[in-house]
């Protein structure tokens, strides 16, 4: 469900107006660092491209006035470009928040590349279950380029974790002065300082002037329970104009469970459906939509290879979900141990 401030009733706006002005200092946020571009610094003296060598405390110290905002605490947590990040270090990282979430700490904000900052967000957004803010934020531009965007998004990273009003909206991203919920953001430039997007949804609030405000809020879906079990492979495989589906070949003997992207609501190639049918009797199979905005259907189609064909044969809806967080969520569930009727049930919930 989702809420709009300007359709609730006259106290719950007054009361949210009351939150957004609360000035609070003294909150506790911790600041943990993974690297990425808004660490990245060429060696003292030597030519070439950037690598991650700043750490928190050096992120923190870069930016005017940050250290006002908040009692801030810092942690390297990791020091890697973004693309080398793993799902266990994510896990490891939700581990750790929940633990100090406990302790009663106000917000945290992560610092990472943002090759990989929508899907991080996503994963933590599963497994994360305190109440507390957890603001995910990056830069698009290093630290010795003209213009780094990586202080102006730290400092409103900061001013988000530590506001109240956004508590219990599980994993935020923060950039460019937009507040993206986990669920929808989504990377759509290589290069471009306003980088995230939410398509379909819209970012759920702005930095306006230093203060967050929120446009409308988010319930919380189940968290999926930690610590994983179990090892597990899932890939994403794109449906593409005349293909005739090599990819799929032995993936059942290979993987433990797989999303298709598919054309626009839902549809494949009618040289995948048997295929599709066969992989689906063996793991789980999430059918989802490669455009990236919009869901898949369930019953307004039925030519073979169409939603409501794929449904009947067995594979999952992902509903809303982009390939890449469904991939995620599957492998989360898996990780787990899951079954197929778990599986469903946690597609059902999000979707």
């Amino acid at each position: 469900m989702i809420l709009d401030p300007d359709d609730c009733d006259l106290p719950s706006r007054k009361a949210l107006s009351v939150a957004l002005d609360l000035q609070e200092p003294n909150r506790a946020i911790l600041v943990l660092s993974l690297g990425g571009t808004i660490a990245m610094t060429t060696p003292s003296g030597e030519a070439g491209g950037v690598t991650p060598r700043l750490t928190a405390a050096d992120l923190v110290a870069a930016v005017p006035g940050l250290k006002g905002e908040a009692a801030l605490e810092v942690e390297d947590f990791r020091q890697m470009p973004g693309a080398w990040l793993t799902i266990d270090d994510i896990a490891a990282l939700a581990e750790r928040l929940n633990k100090q979430a406990a302790t009663g700490t106000a917000g945290f904000v992560i610092t990472q590349g943002t090759d990989t900052l929508e899907e991080t967000a996503f994963l933590l957004d599963l497994l994360y279950r305190g109440d507390a803010p957890v603001v995910l934020t990056g830069a698009m531009r290093n630290p010795e380029m003209a213009g780094a965007d990586g202080p102006a998004n730290l400092l409103a990273a900061v001013r988000t974790a530590a506001s109240p009003t956004f508590r219990n909206l599980g994993t935020l991203v923060v950039f460019a002065d937009e507040i993206h919920a986990a669920r929808h953001v989504r990377k759509i430039h290589s290069t471009s300082t306003s980088a995230f997007s939410s398509p379909g949804a819209g970012p759920i609030g702005h930095v306006v002037e230093g203060r967050p405000r929120p446009h409308f809020s988010l319930q919380r879906r189940p968290a999926v329970a930690l610590p994983f079990t179990r090892q597990a492979r899932v890939e994403v495989v794109h449906a593409t104009l005349g293909s005739d589906g090599p990819l799929l070949q032995g993936l059942g003997e290979r993987l433990d469970g797989v999303v298709i992207a598919a054309f626009g609501a839902g549809h494949v190639p009618a040289t995948w459906v048997e295929r599709l049918e066969e992989l689906a009797a063996r793991i789980p199979v999430v059918l989802t939509s490669r455009t990236g905005a919009g869901s898949v259907l369930s019953s307004t189609y039925a030519f073979g290879g169409s939603e409501s064909d794929l449904l009947a044969r067995g594979l999952i809806n992902g509903g809303t979900l982009d390939p890449y967080k469904a991939r995620l969520l599957l492998l989360a569930c898996l990780r787990t141990g899951a079954d197929l009727t778990v599986i469903a049930d946690a597609f059902e919930v999000r979707c």
